[in-house]
């Protein structure tokens, strides 16, 4: 008999992981009977809404989840059993991160985008999260899950389309670098603080990008192997300079020796200007610091300096350019939806 879990609408929304340390939910935490229902909340809060099917009338699942820079890594290790993230649910989300998963132990039958694979330990897989997607896990697993902001893996929702449900095998290149690395990490998460842990994660990245960059089978003429790893030293360049407000194409390009128009030809392989995606990254520090923040703790001002904006005035207009709302709206609607309450910063 399968039994699956309750819709979104029936469940609340469990309160969000805290940032600053690991979480572990277990469903042995709670009576056997109430196990799926826990499982779900848990699942909701943590990841992305989805239903969930399994055989029994019980469930053992254990989910750790830690933040290694920009990076949010759950480990999830349970029962046999299916997902599903139907239309409903992305309706609900805003797709900021796309997942890519290690598969550590068990086996994992995707569908994502028309096609299906199998990952089997030590694949990697990619998951896109505004569109529906099936998982079914035949065998007790454990599945490693890196939630990357879709801006910073640098990549296109046409161009993750062309990467889920592809099992990457760990058999030699970059993905045999990549796999022992998001296992390592997965474990040791907590050894690592700022700004150790914001290293580790701009060079996991990069690799993730570059991962993704091979996977796609990019023209070397328009993007070569060098301009690649040029442009990936760029980004982390880029990452760790953002609160200086003086980070011009000019002052990138006299950091790398290279011109302003040949900085400006690596961007353009990917869709962007530096300007473009300087802007997103300190967008995205600003909106993920506003939601952290104890509120009237600090102000709109100097979260924006702090982030390379030269005025309020400057990051309020860009901000609204971008999400269609002010930071103190946005940040109003955002602590509602998570249920903490409003406050203007």
């Amino acid at each position: 008999m399968s039994t699956v879990i309750g819709s979104y609408e029936e469940r609340r929304r469990a309160p969000a992981a805290d940032a600053s340390r690991a979480r572990v939910l277990s469903t042995r935490s709670v009576p056997p009977h109430q196990s799926l229902d826990f499982w779900h909340d848990a699942v909701l809060a943590t990841l992305v809404g989805m239903d969930i099917a399994t055989d029994g009338p019980t469930y053992d699942a254990t989910l750790r989840t830690d933040h290694l820079g920009d990076l949010r890594i759950t480990t999830v290790e349970c029962d046999p059993g299916r997902v599903h993230r139907s239309p409903r649910f992305i309706a609900r989300g805003d797709g900021r991160d796309v997942f890519v998963a290690l598969q550590s132990t068990g086996r994992a039958q995707v569908e994502q985008d028309g096609r299906t694979t199998e990952l089997r330990a030590g694949d990697i897989g990619f998951f896109e999260t505004v569109r529906p997607f099936r998982t079914a896990f035949p065998e007790r697993f454990q599945l490693r899950i890196f939630a990357v902001p879709r801006i910073l893996l640098g990549r296109s929702e046409a161009d993750v389309r062309q990467l889920t449900a592809r099992a990457v095998r760990p058999n030699g290149g970059l993905p045999a670098l990549l796999a022992p690395l998001l296992d390592r990490l997965a474990d040791t998460s907590e050894a690592y603080r700022t700004p150790v842990a914001e290293r580790l994660a701009g060079g996991v990245l990069d690799l993730m990008a570059a991962t993704a960059a091979d996977l796609l089978g990019e023209d070397p003429a328009v993007l070569p192997g060098a301009d690649r790893v040029l442009l990936l030293r760029i980004k982390t360049f880029i990452r760790w300079r953002l609160s200086d407000s003086g980070l011009t194409p000019r002052a990138v390009a006299e950091a790398h020796g290279i011109s302003v128009r040949y900085l400006h030809r690596l961007f353009e392989a990917e869709d962007t200007t530096v300007c473009q995606w300087i802007r997103q990254l300190r967008l995205h520090e600003c909106r993920r610091e506003l939601v952290v923040q104890a509120p009237g703790s600090v102000s709109l001002g100097q979260i924006a300096r702090r982030w390379g904006f030269s005025s309020p005035a400057r990051f309020s207009r860009a901000f609204r350019s971008a999400f269609g709302l002010s930071p103190t709206d946005w940040l109003d609607r955002e602590r509602a939806s998570r249920g903490t309450g409003a406050a203007a910063c």
